[in-house]
């Protein structure tokens, strides 16, 4: 299934986008709803807030009276972490039961307020974050909620601020219009995005994208590190190291919009075991790329050509093209492509032969309409430059003192 974290900051409109996006099909987990669930009369969740927070949090016929709690609560971090410490592990164990109900081909969306704050997003193959700015969420919850002024703004300062939440964005979705203004803008999500998504994580279809050069997207390195996030959650211990190389890892350097990343392994066996937790994660195996081309090409490269195998994965996700690249700690591979980034990022040179080097490649590129053809015309275009380019980068690191192991 796909899981879509959707989250934001209290009366941003969770909620609209939640309806929405349950008319078009997608399976709704509201946190919110668990929570209320799980502090129901006589439940043990509201055993322990008793005990924790007093019988002064109960209403006359003994459910819990929320804005007595809230006031408690939300006064200082500790009552607030107390109160979490009893709430999340029940909302997590009955999220766990619903999730396992839906069906393997749902879009599954958890509606989860806290999700940045837990630092959740790595769980989910997508983060959406419904946007209003905090003096118009005030104005909302003051107006529609009848909440104190006062209240708001504690609420709202309890939470991520904005700029936490656009590190952790995949999807910004900006609710400030009028009521209903962001529907069309959810629809095409779902249609475009991820509805097509979810099928290429079953199917293990990988997005492809013709080698058409663009201009450097600051966003790459904030896309790249959630990625990374994602992949360190998969792996697990079986992933050395975990890095954002390539062109969309040098700043200011056009780069076809593909982000390629490389995780490190001890071997190709371990490599190999990840083949199916990546793409269930949304990260299909290319199976027919299985080395790289030894560098340089003459004589076959400088070492055994076998230690320039690797596995190379894809990305399901419509709106985010990947590469990446597994490859053994050590072998020449795996060391060539952080030098590679390196030296580029340090030479500036080099960095501007490389780039009409690219813009010739694309050239030779486009003048193909099959995929295969386009980029293996493409590669070939570069695949000289690399002699000499293995060369001089290797020099640059022995005056530089460069390691492998420099981050």
């Amino acid at each position: 299934m796909l899981r879509i974290g959707l989250t934001g900051g209290i009366g941003a409109g969770k909620s609209t986008v939640s309806k929405v996006l349950s008319e078009l099909g997608a399976v709704i987990v509201d946190a919110d709803l668990i929570a209320r669930e799980v502090v129901e009369p006589g439940s043990a969740g509201l055993t322990a807030l008793v005990e924790r927070f007093g019988e002064g949090i109960l209403d006359s016929s003994g459910a819990l009276d929320r804005p007595a709690l809230a006031a408690l609560a939300f006064a200082d971090d500790e009552s607030r972490t107390a109160m979490n410490s009893i709430v999340h592990p029940l909302v997590g164990r009955r999220t766990a039961e619903k999730l396992a109900e839906a069906p393997a081909d749902a879009v599954v969306v958890q509606d989860i307020p806290l999700l940045v704050e837990g630092n959740m997003g790595p769980a989910f193959n997508l983060v959406a974050v419904v946007y209003v700015d905090a003096e118009e969420r005030v104005r909302r919850l003051v107006g529609s909620r009848d909440m104190p002024e006062a209240d708001a703004r504690a609420r709202i300062a309890a939470q991520a601020t904005d700029d936490r939440r656009r590190e952790v964005a995949d999807i910004w979705l900006d609710n400030s219009g009028e009521p209903g203004a962001i529907e069309p803008r959810i629809r095409q999500l779902w249609a475009e995005r991820l509805v097509p998504f979810e099928r290429n994580i079953r199917e293990r279809n990988v997005v492809r994208t013709p080698p058409r050069l663009v201009a450097h997207d600051p966003r790459w390195e904030s896309e790249a590190a959630r990625l990374v996030d994602r992949l360190r959650l998969v792996c697990g211990h079986r992933a050395v190291r975990i890095d954002h190389i390539g062109s969309t890892a040098i700043a200011g350097l056009e780069a076809k919009d593909v982000v390629d990343l490389q995780i490190t392994v001890a071997d190709l066996a371990v490599a190999d075991e990840l083949a199916d937790p990546l793409a269930e994660a949304g990260f299909p195996r290319i199976d027919h790329i299985t080395s790289d081309d030894p560098k340089p090409r003459y004589l076959g490269g400088e070492s055994d050509p076998a230690l320039w195998r690797k596995r190379l994965h894809g990305g399901a996700d419509p709106g985010r093209p990947v590469n990446i690249h597994v490859r053994v700690d050590g072998w020449p591979g795996q060391q060539f492509a952080l030098l590679f980034r390196d030296w580029l990022r340090a030479d500036e040179q080099a960095r501007s032969e490389y780039l009409e080097l690219k813009k010739l490649a694309a050239s030779a590129a486009a003048e193909h309409v099959d995929y295969a053809d386009a980029i293996g015309a493409y590669v070939d275009t570069k695949s000289l430059w690399f002699d000499a380019a293995y060369h001089r980068a290797q020099e640059w690191a022995q005056r530089r003192g460069w390691s492998v192991n420099a981050r």
